[in-house]
């Protein structure tokens, strides 16, 4: 198996991250890796966290190794790029669309990718960049997709939750909250749970309002759209209920009476997620003709060079898109 690394912004932790979960993994398998990167920032970071990973230059999917490093971006980066300079921005593209296009063309068996600065990259020309998912959805043109954040609690209780919508303000999540779009997020989440090799894949979809709206009291997404969704994907086989009320749902899947959550937006899902598993959550695309798993953290640019930066999460996402990749290859 060979798994792919895009070093994101090279002026954030991913770099630091990436190295410490590659030697937290190092003896673990077989896996061989390829960070996307620039290659000398690696040295200097390897030798000053004293990992001492036998990093070599790619030249060969064929070569002996286990951890290669390639840069498609062939000029001198200077040392001591300042934290969100927009020429960290184009690089973190050039290795994310280098990486996407490698797992696209069945080179990569999976791709992570380390925290990229969505300021940054606007700043660097990228007008429309809205993040590494829809990204690598163009890349790939897939037009159905979601994203699925994951993780554990200290008792190892999983809660798995993807998102009806994403990045948008509160105020226009009931106009761009459609059935099209909670019945997606029902059937990825669903053949998540195959592709996790779940025995079952039993689905709970939050309501939007308080109390899931009660009976229209506080809104009628409930009853206008969430609720007819839900009863259409259940008369196509899917085990699914809903809509559930939002402030108690988390607590029954993290229990385990359900495998994964639908949530309508972003903090409704997420919040709940990182107050279990805040330093080991994981991003993963559903709906990708590829694996692509990411750390649930940013650049965190006022800790990177420190050499604290916790890589828990980045080996979080090489774990799972390692199983992934083994699950899909069975």
């Amino acid at each position: 198996m060979f798994l792919g690394i895009s070093l994101g912004d090279i002026t954030g932790i991913g770099p630091e991250v990436t190295l410490k979960a590659l030697a937290a993994e190092a003896a673990a398998d077989d896996v061989k890796y390829l960070i996307i990167g620039d290659d000398s920032v690696l040295h200097r970071l390897n030798t000053s966290l004293g990992l001492n990973l036998p990093l070599k230059k790619f030249s060969s999917y064929a070569d002996s190794g286990k951890f290669f490093v390639t840069n498609p971006i062939q000029f001198q980066i200077p040392e001591n790029l300042p934290a969100g300079s927009p020429q960290a921005g184009s690089l973190a593209i050039s290795w994310l669309g280098f990486g996407g296009h490698r797992c696209f063309h069945g080179e990569l068996d999976a791709l992570v990718t380390a925290p990229v600065n969505k300021e940054t990259i606007i700043r660097a020309g990228y007008k429309n960049f809205h993040g590494q998912t829809d990204y690598l959805a163009e890349l790939a043109d897939a037009r159905r997709t979601a994203m699925m954040l994951l993780g554990t609690d200290e008792r190892g209780r999983w809660l798995r939750v993807a998102l009806a919508t994403v990045h948008i303000p509160l105020k226009a999540v009931p106009e761009k909250l459609t059935a099209e779009k909670i019945a997606l997020a029902i059937e990825l989440a669903a053949q998540s749970c195959r592709d996790l090799g779940l025995a079952r894949a039993k689905i709970a979809v939050c309501g939007l309002n308080p109390h899931a709206g009660e009976g229209g009291e506080f809104g009628d997404e409930e009853i206008k759209t969430i609720t007819p969704t839900v009863q259409a994907m259940q008369k196509r086989g899917f085990d699914v209920i809903g809509p559930l009320s939002g402030d108690t749902v988390f607590h029954y899947a993290l229990k385990g009476d359900f495998d994964a959550v639908v949530a309508m937006y972003h903090d409704q899902g997420l919040a709940p997620l990182k107050a279990v598993a805040f330093d080991s959550g994981i991003n993963w695309t559903l709906g990708l003709p590829f694996i692509r798993t990411s750390p649930d953290h940013g650049t965190a640019y006022d800790i990177a060079g420190k050499g604290i930066a916790n890589p828990g999460s980045m080996i979080a996402a090489i774990r799972l898109a390692k199983q992934l990749a083994k699950n899909r290859s069975r």
